[in-house]
């Protein structure tokens, strides 16, 4: 019998709450309309399999950029591309196909794009989920995100966001993100 990692197990109990969730939703579209919205949000990525130059274990605090296009759909309902760009390089220790073994490999300022899709619970909060790659000269991998997210709206289409991110690579490392941003509507009525 195989043992499913705790990360899968975390994954798939957050998509079935989430799930329930919206099967039980009703939307009022009364007063919506679909409309686009760009982001920029300054944040930190944190590596728990990092390592330091003499190639001990050390989790990595550094520094990131999002750059989040979201296309609203309904009052509940969207879907984006969300980027998220490490501007540092640095050491991680990546799990091989094996999960037993491992090795160090170097990323320098990986991109990771992920398409998203994002359930807004109310007028404030909202779940992502969706799936990706990480971009790198050194190897490329291949991920799935999953967040929530903070919004305040101001007037003239502006919105303020925190923002909570994990990405999940897929034989590689994991990295979670803690951001906040600004963002602006458009084409919204």
């Amino acid at each position: 019998m195989q043992i499913i990692p705790f990360k899968i197990k975390s994954i798939l109990f957050c998509t079935t709450l989430l799930m329930a969730k919206l099967c039980n939703a009703q939307e009022s579209e009364e007063s919506f309309s679909p409309h686009h919205q760009l982001g920029i949000v300054i944040s930190h990525a944190h590596v728990f399999e990092g390592r330091n130059e003499e190639g001990n274990r050390e989790v990595l605090s550094l520094p990131a950029w999002g750059i989040d296009y979201t296309y609203h759909l309904s009052s509940h309902w969207a879907v984006g591309l969300h980027t998220d760009i490490i501007i540092e390089k640095f050491k991680v220790e990546k799990n091989l196909e094996s999960r037993e073994e491992k090795e160090t490999v170097e990323r320098s300022y990986p991109i990771a794009p992920a398409l998203m899709g994002i359930y807004k619970l109310d007028d404030h909060w909202s779940f992502l989920l969706g799936m990706g790659g990480e971009f790198a000269k050194e190897e490329n991998f291949f991920l799935t995100r999953a967040g929530i997210e903070y919004g305040y709206e101001l007037p003239k289409g502006w919105e303020v966001l925190g923002n909570l991110g994990y990405d999940f690579k897929w034989n590689a490392y994991d990295t979670w993100t803690i951001g906040i941003g600004i963002a602006k509507s458009f084409g919204r009525k």
